[in-house]
């Protein structure tokens, strides 16, 4: 039970730090991705910190028996670049630079009854549907 109890206050600070760093926000995505208009930097500083703060915790428990929210870390173990790969992260940047959501951020967005995110989550459930189909 504490490991689920753990599990969801991650989830909701992971989520409460995307709201409050305004990547929720789809104009402000947008801003940062419009490198040769205004480009609004801003964003890129949200990441620099989670890189700044996760990148020790993963170099120090890649190699861990044991953790405390799982019993495993599943890391991706292809090695190769295959069409469902680059089809993939072209649909994932498209769409991301289009409505400037990501799923993380639109599943936040939920919280707020952001319309535009409740569509956006649809499309993105319906989107790993279509993908089981395929591959």
């Amino acid at each position: 039970m504490i490991q689920k109890i753990l599990v969801f206050l991650s989830g909701v600070i992971f989520g409460l730090g995307l709201t409050i760093s305004s990547m929720t926000n789809p104009a402000k995505v947008i801003g940062f991705l419009d490198i040769f208009g205004s480009w609004d930097p801003s964003l890129g500083f949200v990441m620099g910190g989670a890189i700044l703060i996760s990148a020790p915790f993963l170099y120090f428990l890649k190699n861990k028996d044991h953790l405390v929210l799982a019993t495993q870390i599943n890391l991706p173990n292809k090695k190769n670049i295959d069409i469902y790969l680059v089809v993939g992260a072209l649909l994932f940047g498209v769409g991301w630079g289009t409505v400037g959501f990501c799923p993380g951020p639109a599943i936040s967005s939920i919280a707020l009854l952001n319309p535009f995110a409740l569509m956006f989550v649809a499309s993105m459930i319906v989107g790993f549907y279509i993908s089981q189909i395929v591959n």
